[in-house]
């Protein structure tokens, strides 16, 4: 069975749209029906009902998605690593949530894939259950979490630390920049627990996000506050588009890297944690 007709399977599935999946495919849709109808004439069952304005997927339509994700993720992971030139041993995949890339992998893919001159790298962006399944899954070698993941299988340890500091568009004292278009990054489960904790009978925020990135753009946009990485933020507090908020309290945030203890590239695992953790001591 072509890989093409699970992903084709994989984004009707997300888009639950005909059009939309063969457009996001780049292709017609009549391919796109054509591929379902492969994929039900092979497993002889229903994978979508289909109404006029509205596609819900099937019980074995749901049940196929994991496998199909498997099979395409790791389809992709061997034509990864038989594309690797000459000159490249081994094909490393990478993976962190959204945030984990703005506080720290953005920098550290750099000094990771200057210092593994002989390495392929492949860099992914997943949501925490997507990194923990396809740690297990062997679709990806190593996961960089703000919470660690929790399997017998998984190795899960702090390898580094980012700063989260109180910013605003204006300068103001913490009640204030709490009430005022506010937005809550999503930081982890532990960080959720302390905020509550710390910050209890604030308004709700004004917006909620995954990703730093994104709240940074929005209150240099529109105004605002947020807590962001000071390695984010550092210039933009130099140049006074940003502001610390009065009273508020840094907060350390620690950065784990998980991977599978009987990993295939365990050598190289074992190297680039290595070579955090020095970096990380500089």
């Amino acid at each position: 069975m072509d890989v093409k007709v699970f992903k084709t399977f994989l984004e009707v599935a997300k888009t639950r749209h005909f059009g939309k999946a063969a457009e996001n495919l780049y292709i017609t849709q009549a391919a796109t029906s054509a591929r379902i109808k492969q994929l039900e004439q092979f497993f002889d069952t229903s994978l979508f009902v289909r109404d006029r304005n509205n596609i819900k997927m099937t019980c074995a339509g749901s049940r196929l998605v994991s496998y199909a994700e498997v099979m395409v993720n790791t389809l992709e992971a061997a034509k990864a690593e038989l594309a690797l030139g000459d000159d490249k041993s081994l094909q490393l995949m990478l993976a962190g949530t959204p945030n984990i890339w703005d506080a720290y992998l953005q920098k550290s893919l750099s000094q990771i894939a200057e210092a593994f001159s002989g390495y392929g790298f492949q860099a992914e962006t997943l949501a925490l259950a997507q990194l923990n399944r396809q740690l297990l899954e062997r679709t990806i070698d190593i996961a960089f979490s703000f919470d660690p993941l929790k399997c017998d299988d998984i190795i899960s340890k702090p390898i580094a630390q980012t700063q989260l500091v109180l910013v605003s568009t204006l300068e103001s004292e913490l009640n204030t920049a709490l009430s005022h278009r506010y937005v809550y990054v999503d930081w982890g489960t532990r960080f959720a627990s302390e905020h509550h904790l710390r910050h209890q009978g604030m308004p709700a925020p004004y917006l909620r996000t995954s990703t730093g990135r994104i709240a940074l753009d929005f209150i240099l946009d529109r105004g605002g506050a947020a807590y962001l990485p000071l390695s984010l933020v550092h210039e933009l507090l130099a140049a006074k588009r940003l502001f610390l908020v009065e009273g508020g309290e840094v907060w350390l945030r620690p950065i784990f890297i998980n991977y599978r203890q009987d990993s295939a590239s365990s050598e190289a695992i074992l190297r680039v944690d290595s070579l955090l953790e020095q970096l990380q001591s500089c």
